[in-house]
């Protein structure tokens, strides 16, 4: 039976379906309706209509059904991480803590909607000001339109989702064509709630209906996750608009001389260079390594890779499974075959059997090629010697992204310094880039795109300052 869509925060089917199916054997995750011309025109509508009584609903309903969905999912935790696996290949570990993550992050948006208060300014700094007070509060610049990709399809919806009901913006989600049917679990949960009708839409569309929604201006606000054409495109074509975009990296590890532990920073750049097959905007992709540990650390990271378990993401097992699609899989591997044409050496992995990449580790390749200069988006990471921790830091910034870093080192001074040269929107000391707190500012700077995500950052991102001045008040 085909699952439904949502309009308005009720269940509708149409007279189009379409299968979805497991990117590792091509089985049937699942199909579902898909919403007509007509049907997207109803949401948009509805999310226009109900923008007044959203934007003023009280705080409390706003945060018990923020809360009511935390509590949902992590209820549904293993429904909900078959579901990812079956329909994105992500392995099962993965899946489970990708569930978990998305309840926090609806549990943090129902804390922020609780305290999204404003504040007091005195204005009687100056002698004009006398006996007057300005509240200033944040208001929803309007409805959302939200766009997901398929990596995470469970948390960054709710990235989009829960900060848009935090703030009383009625939000349209489109989700990732290739992992719709998580998002479409979501709002089953969501219609339980006592939002108003017309609060949030799902529309599973295919990427060709995104132009029509990103120029509706009933939808003032486009938050969209994905690639960088894409996005930036999005904000060429829709320049008044407030647009926010988070449009992934190439993300890049230092490896300080005086980092000791090499057994530990070799696991974890082992892990979350092929954790998901490396499609993360965080996965560790570069690795600098100081010339005094790079020899050491690159047998540890090799030793690391080769215990991975490689296969069906639903065995208990695995730890690196299927990349979305075959068309992915041949695409990084015929990155990874050029890396070596250009003087790289393979030290682990390039294989490809369908949509599966082995895990992968190059050295000695030219920062020109894609695997060092792109998103590679698999399961592939490269490690080059540098001579100094200047060195290290020039080769990272030398690139068109700007996500997130990590840094193995010890001294603080180190780690101020990094922190204040490194051009990336966040810098993880002692660890890998690949980690992110949900309640945290999470964006890049150049091409890896603009605004921050985390349920906080995103309210603001979504609102816009109204000022209430008071008169002829005893301050």
């Amino acid at each position: 039976m085909s699952t439904p869509f949502w309009i308005a925060g009720k269940p509708v089917t149409s007279d189009l379906t379409t299968v979805v199916r497991h990117s590792f054997d091509g089985s049937e995750a699942g199909s579902h309706y898909v919403p007509s011309t007509s049907d997207i025109e109803a949401a948009v509508q509805a999310a226009h209509d109900v923008r007044e009584e959203a934007a003023t609903q009280p705080a409390h309903v706003r945060a018990a059904a923020l809360d009511h969905v935390s509590r949902t999912v992590g209820a549904r935790t293993e429904e909900f991480a078959q579901l990812i696996t079956a329909e994105s290949g992500k392995p099962l570990k993965w899946a489970r803590g990708e569930v978990g993550r998305a309840a926090s992050t609806f549990r943090w948006a129902a804390e922020e909607a609780r305290r999204f208060s404003g504040e007091l300014q005195r204005l009687d700094t100056d002698p004009g000001g006398t006996g007057r007070l300005a509240l200033v509060r944040r208001v929803p610049k309007g409805p959302v339109l939200g766009i997901t990709p398929f990596n995470f399809p469970l948390n960054l919806v709710a990235h989009k989702v829960a900060p848009a009901i935090a703030v009383g913006a009625p939000i349209v989600l489109k989700p990732a064509p290739a992992t719709p049917l998580t998002a479409l679990a979501l709002g089953e949960i969501l219609a339980a709630t006592d939002l108003p009708a017309g609060s949030w839409s799902i529309l599973p569309v295919g990427n060709e209906a995104s132009a029509r929604l990103v120029t509706d201006p009933r939808l003032p606000v486009v938050s969209f996750t994905g690639s960088v054409p894409v996005g930036w495109g999005i904000r060429d074509s829709v320049p008044r608009k407030h647009v926010a975009l988070e449009l992934g990296g190439n993300a890049a590890v230092l490896v300080c001389p005086d980092w000791t532990d090499l057994d530990f920073a070799a696991q974890r750049i082992a892990t979350f260079a092929m954790y998901q097959a490396g499609q993360s905007c965080i996965s560790v992709q570069r690795v600098y390594a100081h010339a005094d540990v790079f020899e050491e650390l690159t047998e540890r990271v090799l030793a690391q890779v080769s215990a991975l378990g490689v296969g069906d993401p639903r065995a208990a097992g695995t730890d690196v499974g299927p990349l979305i699609n075959v068309a992915a899989a041949e695409r990084v591997e015929s990155w990874v075959d050029a890396a070596v044409a250009a003087g790289g050496k393979l030290r682990a992995g390039g294989t490809r059997d369908g949509a599966t990449v082995a895990p992968t580790v190059l050295t000695g390749v030219p920062e020109s090629a894609d695997v060092m200069a792109e998103e590679v988006f698999g399961p592939v990471v490269s490690i080059s010697p540098v001579a100094s921790i200047d060195e290290g830091l020039r080769l990272i910034n030398d690139s068109r992204f700007g996500l997130q870093a990590g840094v193995f080192t010890k001294d603080l001074a180190t780690a101020f310094d990094v922190s204040a040269k490194l051009q990336v929107g966040g810098v993880v000391i002692g660890d890998v880039p690949s980690f992110r707190a949900d309640q945290m500012p999470y964006g890049g700077v150049k091409d890896s795109g603009v605004g921050r995500e985390g349920p906080a950052s995103a309210m603001a991102d979504f609102t816009e300052e109204r000022v209430t001045i008071l008169t002829g008040l005893t301050l």
